[in-house]
């Protein structure tokens, strides 16, 4: 499954070192004003997949949750709202993470900022309750090993959450075709001032496997239950699994 998933992105002659940096300077270069890029696109609709996103979190899930690729801080700070959960916000890019910080408001003190690459976490085995991940999967050099580590780290019966771009009903595909390749990357010149760099997360996009697909990976990797949820007729899908009580 890894081949075929990598082959699918066009990796299969990229050497990893190199994807990782491209998309490090990606996400360096936008940080600045990426999540005001992503109201933009998306016309704020982002922010109501997000929220959907975390009330997949249940109360009894457990206090310590992991948001990977988590970038500004936007999603553990919903995490964390009214809760007395630990969230750790995980991500490559710290220029993210620094643009997150100046404006934050609310429960501040229970997040964590930790630099790290969703290939190698440098968290203990089943050490966490919940990992979520929303938009950051198909930027992984290697989403295999990214999930993979999430099923480590994950305690026993943990719970694994991903919101991530999927692929839309066969008749809105020419509208969203038209507007992701001609005015997403102008409001990236417009805007972020970095057309390339939104270039490349269309791609992304482009790239990354349907519903399905992305099933099938999770459950390579390890999860059970797994499942998955449509939002705003498949332009984004909210894929979740359960980590094995009994490995």
């Amino acid at each position: 499954m890894e081949n075929k998933f990598h082959k699918s992105f066009g990796f299969e002659e990229v050497e990893t070192l190199e994807r990782q940096s491209r998309i490090r300077r990606v996400f360096n270069a936008v940080a600045p004003r990426y999540d005001l890029m992503n109201d933009l696109m998306s016309f704020g609709i982002h922010r109501l997949w997000k929220r959907r996103m975390v009330r997949f979190v249940q109360p009894e899930d457990g206090p310590r949750v992991v948001d990977l690729a988590g970038g500004t801080g936007d999603v553990a700070r919903l995490l964390a709202r009214n809760t007395a959960r630990q969230v750790i916000v995980c991500d490559a890019s710290e220029a993210m993470m620094r643009a997150g910080k100046p404006a934050t408001s609310g429960p501040e003190h229970r997040l964590e900022w930790l630099a790290a690459e969703g290939e190698a976490l440098p968290l203990a085995d089943k050490s966490i309750d919940v990992v979520t991940i929303a938009f950051g999967l198909r930027n992984m050099t290697r989403p295999e090993a990214s999930l993979r580590e999430c099923v480590r780290v994950l305690k026993p019966g943990g719970r694994f959450i991903c919101l991530e771009f999927s692929k839309q009903v066969f008749w809105l595909r020419p509208f969203y075709d038209l507007y992701s390749f001609f005015v997403i990357p102008r409001l990236g010149a417009f805007v972020a001032r970095e057309p390339m760099a939104y270039q490349y997360l269309i791609e992304s996009i482009r790239r990354f496997p349907g519903q399905n697909a992305v099933k099938a990976l999770l459950e390579d990797a390890g999860l059970e239950n797994v499942g998955y949820t449509n939002l705003s007729l498949g332009i984004a899908c909210i894929h979740s699994g359960i980590k094995p009580e009994k490995e």
